[in-house]
């Protein structure tokens, strides 16, 4: 285990199951009902009820339907999820509002975030070295912008150089915004939970 999980509760999977159980039944509340899930913090475990930051990603087919997160823990990480599955459906600018005839071909993900963890480097070359693809989730800020990838991205940009250049794009930035010496790079990492499939 990573140190960075010392500061972020170590889930069991049917922990993080019941975090996707979340996001499914925000999913059929809001699209279905037009009204917000409570979640009964009560019966959950209490590494539910601890804050805790998340990204929710929605999958069609393969495709990207919408992803929305916080990076910075500041609810109760069940409420956390239920907020940015409602986002991620919603209000992704990417994509139009989600309709309920969607979601029986909605994959629902959750990822769980470590804290960001500045990373120190002094040239390029050095981050580049520093970067470990399939763990790290990043974070670019630079002059007011910022983007994020998570984890799950170098499945589809396996190239550090390429990678940084994407997240470069994605935060407003030139492709080349990575090797300013000004930008900030943070690491992260997550654990993520599949919904077995849609229901």
């Amino acid at each position: 285990m990573s140190e960075s999980w010392k500061e972020t509760p170590h889930l069991t999977e049917d922990e993080g199951q019941e975090l996707v159980r979340i996001a499914r039944r925000t999913l059929e509340e809001t699209l279905l009902h037009g009204r917000i899930y409570e979640p009964d913090l009560h019966r959950l475990p209490e590494t539910l009820r601890q804050k805790g930051a998340s990204f929710v990603t929605l999958t069609e087919g393969g495709m990207l339907r919408g992803c929305i997160g916080s990076v910075v823990a500041h609810q109760p990480l069940a409420l956390d999820v239920r907020d940015n599955a409602i986002k991620a459906a919603l209000a992704d600018p990417r994509f139009p509002p989600m309709r309920a005839e969607e979601l029986p071909y909605t994959h629902i993900e959750v990822s769980v975030l470590t804290p960001p963890r500045p990373l120190t480097y002094r040239t390029p070359e050095e981050l580049l070295e520093k970067i470990i693809p399939g763990k790290h989730g990043l974070v670019l800020v630079h002059d007011g912008h910022r983007g994020l990838f998570l984890p799950q991205v170098w499945e589809k940009l396996p190239d550090k150089v390429t990678f940084l250049e994407q997240l470069s794009l994605k935060a407003g930035l030139p492709t080349h915004a990575w090797r300013d010496p000004r930008t900030r790079i943070f690491t992260f990492e997550v654990q993520d939970f599949h919904e077995k499939e849609p229901k």
